[in-house]
């Protein structure tokens, strides 16, 4: 399969909007990282995302609609989910609530589960292509599972080429992490993924995966990953913070806003050197730095 890589723009969007709706997954700029979008009311369409990614299918997707309205048809909202999404849709935080049966959503989408994965997105790319196709949008992350999440188009095209015909080109993401999951099932709020938006809920989950993401080991490059390094040991490429110099520096300054929106880029940059092994210097736990090392933590997981 040829993958084109348009840009975005009105005919790039047609195009994409024409390949969704014939039952293709084509990959499109957030404001968090690049998604591979699909019908998420068309069971083969999602089936595609799962096969294109060699996603397991025991984790489920986000769904991206255009509002707030949109997301009451496939999912049940309480006052506390209403809420967060009065607060902060659209942006980059998925809600899971409980799903509606009567929602037509695509039963693999959810991967079983009785909840649904909801997001109203910010970013015009995405918003146009749910305006063009009519559709809610399965649109995990547009990369092989497990891999480094994409922020770039040529991040995509690296990850994706020839298993999906096309990539919305729209630049490079604004957030450059995955958003943040709460959960809101009638319990009481919970934190199931960190992300850019810091929620004051408790931290956690069941045994079971109930959002993307939580896979132990995810977010990985292909080679092995050392956290909290000072410097770098031989045959390592460092990835710097702050006064940690490194190969490359995610902020320099200590920024962790910036720290978050390079992290994957120089994942990427480290995948791609020469050298065998990748090691990151101590990022605080502090505010996005608690996502930042919650994705480094996975990403230096032993791989099942």
């Amino acid at each position: 399969m040829e993958t084109r890589l348009l840009p975005f723009d009105p005919d790039g969007i047609a195009e994409a909007a024409r390949l969704i709706l014939a039952g293709e997954p084509v990959a499109v700029p957030t404001e968090t990282v690049y998604g591979l979008a699909a019908d998420a009311t068309n069971a083969e369409a999602v089936a595609r995302i799962y096969e294109a990614k060699g996603r397991p299918s025991f984790n489920p997707l986000i769904v991206h609609v255009p509002s707030l309205e949109a997301a009451k048809l496939l999912g049940e909202f309480d006052e506390d989910a209403l809420a967060l999404a009065n607060r902060h849709w659209p942006g980059p935080l998925t809600l899971v609530v409980p799903l509606r049966t009567d929602g037509g959503i695509a039963s693999i989408l959810t991967a079983g589960l009785r909840t649904i994965a909801l997001r109203v997105p910010e970013h015009a790319a995405m918003q146009a292509l749910l305006q063009a196709t009519g559709r809610p949008l399965a649109a995990p992350s547009a990369n092989a599972s497990g891999s480094i999440s994409p922020t770039r188009a040529e991040h995509v095209v690296r990850s994706l080429g020839g298993r999906i015909p096309l990539v919305i080109d729209g630049g490079p993401t604004k957030r450059g992490i995955e958003s943040t999951i709460v959960a809101a099932t009638g319990d009481g709020l919970r934190l199931l993924r960190r992300g850019p938006l810091e929620i004051d809920a408790p931290f956690g989950s069941g045994s079971s995966i109930e959002a993307p993401g939580q896979l132990a080991s995810h977010y990985a490059p292909s080679k092995p990953l050392r956290l909290n390094a000072t410097s770098a040991e031989e045959g390592e490429y460092l990835i710097g913070f702050g006064p940690v110099a490194g190969d490359a520096n995610l902020s320099p300054s200590g920024d962790l806003t910036e720290a978050a929106s390079r992290l994957f880029d120089l994942l990427h940059l480290a995948d791609a050197s020469a050298a065998p092994r990748i090691a990151v210097a101590p990022v605080p736990e502090e505010r996005l730095g608690a996502a930042i090392n919650d994705r480094l933590s996975r990403a230096a997981a032993d791989r099942p």
